[in-house]
């Protein structure tokens, strides 16, 4: 028993974990819902804490040029502080805020490239498992909505989006990067960028 526990905690035979969020896109400030499923492994297992991470791909600017990692910018932890029995099947569902400054991934359905996602935290017998990554789909505010449509009838088109590691000054920004998204005019190379947190 002591053996099995011991292999579990380095994520041989123990319990499972699979978050699933509830079906569409959620918006800033808005609730994320869903439930984590788990599933005993082949002991006994105290489940010390499950904790939800958001994460997003951003990229940073350096003097070699730019680079691209995951930066996690909100934990909430949902559940934990009991025993899960061996091949036990649980369910725990959660109903979490999201950050105001959560990045828009998509408009009108249309993905705009950016990343973010949902990971799943399982902490049994002092081991941590990071192993379920469910994608977050995030769309725009009305206020949000309505200004990139009026941008869209002065002629604008969308060229790209990303997250940028780093601080617009001057904004009371929380998160650790900002969301630049840039805009073509019609008929002309140029481009002008519009940034938004």
């Amino acid at each position: 028993m002591v053996f099995k526990r011991l292999l579990g905690s380095i994520g041989i035979g123990g319990p499972s974990v699979d978050t699933v969020l509830a079906p569409g896109a959620v918006q800033p400030g808005g609730p994320l819902a869903g439930e984590v499923h788990l599933k005993g492994g082949e002991a006994d297992f105290d489940i010390e804490h499950i904790t939800l991470e958001l994460v997003a791909r951003v990229e940073a600017e350096h003097d070699g040029g730019e680079s691209e990692g995951v930066v996690t910018f909100e934990r909430f932890t949902v559940g934990g502080g009991f025993r899960l029995a061996a091949g036990e099947q649980r369910s725990i569902p959660f109903s979490v805020m999201l950050p105001w400054e959560t990045p828009v991934t998509e408009l009108h359905g249309q993905a705009l490239g950016i990343v973010l996602g949902v990971r799943t935290e399982l902490a049994v017998a002092g081991a941590k498992d990071k192993g379920d990554l469910d994608p977050l789909a995030v769309r725009p505010l009305p206020a949000q909505e309505a200004i990139l449509e009026a941008l869209g009838q002065l002629g604008f088109g969308f060229k790209s989006a990303d997250l940028e590691y780093g601080h617009i000054g001057g904004t009371g920004q929380q998160l650790p990067f900002y969301q630049e998204i840039e805009l073509a005019p019609a008929r002309s190379t140029r481009t002008r960028s519009t940034r938004s947190r």
